[in-house]
C-alpha cells in the first residue's frame, strides 16, 4: 500500500439517536402508571376501613337531619308560646280596660237620665272606642240572637211564647271578643217556652 493511500481519512457515519416526542413520552409514563394502578389491588384493611367511614358519614348525616328538625320544631314551639304570651298580656290589659270602660258607660247613662252634660264623657268614650279598634277588641252582639255557650253566659231565664227557646231576650253585661278569642263572654237573659206549650206543639 502506498503512503499516499494510507492517509486518506477514513469518514465513519454515526447513526444519529431517534427522538421521541414529548406527547410520546407522556403517554409512555401513563401507561406505565396505569399498568401499576391496574396490577395494584386495594389491600383488605383499607377496604374495610373504607366502609367503616362510609358508613361513619351515614351515620352523622342521618343525626344532623334530626337534629336540625328537632330545632325547627323547637323554634316553632317557641315563636308560638312567645305569640300565645303576648296575646294572654294584651287579653288581661283589655279586660281591665273594659271594666273601666263599662263604668264609664254606666257614669253616661245615669248622669244623662238627671239630665247632666256628658258631653265630655262622650268624647273620653270615643278614644276609649278608637283603642278597642286598634286592638281589634270587638263588642259581642248578642241581643235576639240563639244563645251560644261560646260566646253567652246565661243567668236568668224568662218564659216567652213568642220566641224560640234559647233567645237572647237582654243583654245584662257586654262580651268582647279579640282577635277572634274570647275575651269575656255576653252575660245574658234567654227565653223558653212553657212545658204546656211545649207538650202541645208536641
Amino acid at each position: 500500500m502506498s503512503k499516499e493511500e494510507s492517509e486518506i481519512p477514513i469518514e465513519v457515519k454515526e447513526e444519529e439517536p431517534s427522538e421521541l416526542s414529548e406527547e410520546s413520552f407522556s403517554d409512555i409514563n401513563q401507561e406505565e402508571s396505569e399498568s401499576k394502578i391496574e396490577s395494584k389491588e386495594i389491600p383488605d384493611d383499607l377496604q374495610e376501613l373504607l366502609e367503616k367511614q362510609k358508613e361513619t358519614l351515614a351515620t352523622c348525616e342521618e343525626e344532623l337531619k334530626h337534629s336540625l328538625a328537632d330545632y325547627q320544631n323547637l323554634e316553632r314551639k317557641i315563636k308560638s308560646d312567645i305569640e300565645k304570651g303576648v296575646k294572654t298580656k294584651i287579653d288581661q290589659f283589655m279586660l281591665k280596660f273594659i271594666s273601666i270602660y263599662d263604668d264609664f258607660i254606666r257614669a253616661k247613662t245615669i248622669l244623662a237620665e238627671q239630665k247632666v252634660n256628658v258631653s265630655g264623657l262622650e268624647s273620653i268614650l270615643k278614644n276609649m272606642d278608637s283603642l278597642l279598634s286598634e286592638y281589634n277588641v270587638k263588642p259581642i252582639n248578642a241581643l235576639g240572637e240563639i244563645f251560644d255557650p261560646n260566646l253567652h253566659e246565661a243567668v236568668s231565664v224568662i218564659e216567652d211564647s213568642t220566641l224560640d227557646d234559647g233567645t237572647i231576650t237582654k243583654e245584662i253585661r257586654k262580651g268582647y271578643i279579640s282577635q277572634n278569642r274570647l275575651i269575656r263572654p255576653t252575660i245574658v237573659e234567654i227565653s223558653k217556652k212553657s212545658n204546656l206549650e211545649k207538650s202541645e206543639g208536641k
